[in-house]
C-alpha cells in the first residue's frame, strides 16, 4: 500500500507531535525530527514522510495529499488530537478508500476514544514499526499485536506484542530524512544549525513520574543499538548532508550507562580522526548522575552540548517525581561539565507535585547558581497515562481547562493550594526574566550577536518571538486575576 506517514499541522509552528516529549508550541520556533515515523517509512519503498509544521504545509495542502495514498499513518498528540481527528475526517472525505491509522501516546492510553471517529480505522498502541509494515503488506488487523480497532459494534484490542529488541535491524532514519525531508527546515535555538537527530536506544529505565514517553510509548526497558551501527550512521550523515554542523542523539538518556557511553565515544573519536576531524559536533540528553570520567570521554569524542533535566531545585519535589537524583548531584555534574568546556541546556519545570511559592523560588535561585548556558522553563502537564496524571486526578488538582491555548502554547491545567493558574504562568515569566537579565547571562547573548552575523540574525528573530509570547502570557495572567477578583466580589455580594 502506498503509505503517507504524517506529522500533522495541528497548530501553526507546533512542534508537539511525532518526536516531542513535551507536546507544545515552543517559546521560540523550533522543530525536532519525526524520528518515530521515519523508522517504518525506511522499511517501505512506496512510502513518504510528511512533516508538515517545519515545511509549512497547511491543513488544506495535507488534505489534498489523501488522493495520492492508500494508507495514512498519523502521529497524534494530546494537545493536537481534536485538530488531528478533524483533519483525518477531511482526508477520508477526499479519499473514502484511504485507510487511516493513528499512532502516538494518546492512542496507547485511550484507544477507544481515538476510535470514536469513523475516520480512524485502527490504532497501534506503543511502538508501531512492524505492525504498519505488515498491514501495508497485506496482513489483516486481527493478526497485528498491539492494534485496536472497531469490531461487531464494539472495540477489539489485540494483545500487546512486546518491544523491538534488535534495534540494529531497523533502518537508518537519516536515509529517510535525505529522501523526504529538508534538513535545513529544522532549527532548535541551542543546537548548531543545521543539525539532524536520531536515536541510539529506545526506552528509559528512569522512573520520573511526569515523563510521557517511557510510560506511554517507548517503555522503561532500555534497548540499545550496537556502537558500530551508531557510528556508521554518524559517518553516513556527515558524508550525506552538506553543511551539517551538529548531530543530536535524541535518546531519553544517551549516557545512562558509563561503559556503553565510553565505547561509543572512543569509536566516534577514531572515526573523526579517520575523517580528518570534520567540523560536525555532537550533542545529547544527559542525567546529572554522569561522572567526570565519562564527561571527559564525551568531550574528547567531539561532544559540545547536553540537554539536562534538572526539573527542580527543591529536594522534596525531586523525591516526589522519583527523579533519582539530588540537588548536590546536579551541582557536581554541572561543575564537572563546565570545567571541561561542555555546554548545558538546562530544563526546569514549574508546577510539579508538592510545588509551592517557596519551592519555585528555590528552583529559580538554583538555576541561577548553576548558570547553564541556556534554559527552558516548562509548565508541568499531567499527560494521561503518566503517574503524575494519576496523582493529580486522585487529589482533585486537575482543572477542566485546556493545557494549551489556541496556538498550542502551554497553559497550566493543574493547580495547588495557594498556586492558581495565573501564578504558575507568572512564575514562568519571572523565572526567565530573573535568569536571562543577569549581567553574566545577558553578556553571553550579546557577545554572540556582536561577533557573529548569523547568530545576530537568529537571536533577533528569537527575541521577537519570545517577547510576543511574553506579552501574551502577561495578558493571560491579567485576565485570570481580573476574573478571580470579579468572582470573589460576586461571592461577597451574595454573602451580604
Amino acid at each position: 500500500m502506498r503509505t503517507l506517514f504524517l506529522n500533522p499541522p495541528s497548530f501553526e509552528g507546533f512542534d508537539g507531535g511525532a518526536s516531542s516529549r513535551w507536546p507544545a508550541t515552543r517559546e521560540i520556533e523550533s522543530y525536532w525530527y519525526p524520528v518515530w515515523l521515519c523508522y517504518p517509512a525506511g522499511m517501505m519503498s512506496d512510502s513518504k514522510v510528511v512533516d508538515a509544521p517545519p515545511h509549512k504545509i497547511s491543513i488544506e495542502q495535507t488534505v489534498e495529499m489523501a488522493a495520492q495514498f492508500e494508507l495514512l499513518v498519523l502521529f497524534t498528540s494530546t494537545p493536537g488530537f481534536h485538530v488531528d481527528v478533524k483533519m483525518a475526517e477531511m482526508m477520508k472525505d477526499r479519499n473514502p478508500k484511504l485507510k487511516v491509522c493513528f499512532v502516538g501516546p494518546p492512542v496507547t492510553v485511550e484507544p477507544e476514544q481515538c476510535l470514536r471517529s469513523k475516520a480512524v480505522d485502527f490504532v497501534v498502541r506503543r511502538e508501531f514499526d512492524r505492525q504498519i509494515v505488515d498491514f501495508a503488506g497485506g496482513k489483516p488487523v486481527e493478526e497485528l499485536p498491539g492494534v485496536s480497532f472497531r469490531k461487531n459494534g464494539g472495540f477489539h484490542h489485540n494483545p500487546d506484542g512486546g518491544f523491538i529488541e534488535d534495534l540494529d535491524s531497523l533502518p537508518w532514519v537519516s536515509k529517510v530524512y535525505q529522501r523526504d525531508l529538508d534538513f535545513r527546515r529544522y532549527n532548535v535555538p541551542f543546537l548548531r544549525y543545521p543539525f539532524i537527530s536520531f536515536y541510539t536506544s529506545r526506552g528509559c529505565p528512569a522512573m520520573c513520574t511526569f515523563c510521557l514517553w517511557p510510560q506511554t510509548h517507548s517503555g522503561h526497558r532500555w534497548r540499545l543499538r550496537s556502537s558500530d551501527d551508531v557510528v556508521n550512521e554518524v559517518r553516513y550523515a556527515i558524508e550525506s548532508f552538506p553543511g551539517l554542523k551538529e548531530i543530536f542523539f535524541d535518546d531519553d538518556t544517551f549516557n545512562y550507562k558509563r561503559e556503553r557511553t565510553v565505547e561509543i565515544c572512543r569509536k566516534l573519536k577514531t572515526m573523526r580522526q579517520q575523517m580528518g576531524h570534520p567540523e560536525v559536533t555532537f550533542s545529547c540528553t544527559s542525567r546529572v548522575t554522569t561522572d567526570l570520567e565519562t564527561l571527559k570521554e564525551m568531550k574528547e569524542a567531539g561532544f559540545r552540548l547536553m540537554i539536562v533535566g534538572y526539573e527542580s531545585g527543591d529536594a522534596q519535589v525531586l523525591k516526589n517525581i522519583k527523579k533519582g537524583a539530588t540537588v548536590d548531584m546536579a551541582r557536581r555534574f554541572t561543575k564537572n561539565a563546565h570545567s571541561l568546556g561542555l555546554t548545558i541546556h538546562g530544563d526546569f519545570i514549574v508546577g510539579l507535585p508538592g510545588e509551592s511559592r517557596e519551592s519555585i523560588r528555590r528552583t529559580v535561585d538554583f538555576a541561577k547558581e548553576l548558570n547553564t548556558e541556556t534554559i527552558q522553563v516548562s509548565i508541568a502537564h499531567p499527560y494521561p497515562g503518566t503517574e503524575f496524571y494519576d496523582y493529580v486526578k486522585q487529589n482533585g488538582l486537575i482543572t477542566i481547562d485546556s493545557m494549551t491555548d489556541d496556538q498550542g502554547h502551554q497553559l497550566p491545567n493543574v493547580v495547588y493550594p495557594g498556586l492558581d493558574r495565573a501564578e504558575l504562568v507568572d512564575w514562568v515569566e519571572r523565572f526567565y526574566g530573573e535568569y536571562y537579565f543577569r549581567p553574566k547571562a545577558a553578556w553571553r547573548v550579546v557577545r554572540k550577536a556582536i561577533f557573529n552575523g548569523e547568530e545576530r540574525r537568529r537571536l533577533y528573530k528569537e527575541a521577537r518571538e519570545y517577547l510576543a509570547l511574553r506579552n501574551k502570557r502577561k495578558q493571560f495572567v491579567k485576565e485570570q486575576r481580573s476574573a478571580a477578583g470579579a468572582g470573589a466580589g460576586a461571592q461577597a455580594g451574595a454573602g451580604d
